[in-house]
């Protein structure tokens, strides 16, 4: 949806995917139409949203509105993150596998950040974003 030249909405529908690989399959669906380049990676998600590629450019004012953002919440939470780390873990090169089980570790502590709250932050981090969570 276009609200001016400048302003766009962008709707995440948090029911279309229930873990990280269909959230990376949503994501380029609603950013990336009319390109080959799919995200897959935390940090491929991060670059798309500097904008200039796909479905807006880098001085655009965004919103973003996540609906069934409480699904994905679950979805995306300690069970998803757990299993995430530890499959970083298990396939070792090229990932940290030290910094990773710190994380996994901090995780399972009660202290670390699910994938939900990853996302959640690498989206506030854009300051041309607004996110909305319903």
């Amino acid at each position: 949806m276009l609200n001016s030249d400048k302003n766009k909405t962008i709707i995440i529908n948090g029911s279309h995917f229930s873990d990280l690989a269909g959230f990376y399959d949503e994501i380029s669906k609603v950013l990336m139409k009319n390109t080959d380049w799919q995200v897959g990676t935390l940090d491929g998600f991060d670059d798309i949203l500097y904008g200039g590629f796909g479905v807006f450019e880098s001085q655009d004012e965004v919103e973003i509105n996540w609906k069934d953002s409480q699904k994905s919440k679950e979805d995306l939470g300690f069970e998803a993150t757990r299993s995430f780390y530890e499959n970083k873990i298990r396939q070792g090169k090229p990932f940290n596998t030290e910094l990773i089980q710190h994380k996994l570790d901090k995780l399972i502590s009660g202290g670390g950040q699910t994938l939900f709250e990853i996302l959640i932050e690498i989206l506030e981090s854009h300051k041309n974003i607004t996110l909305i969570l319903n």
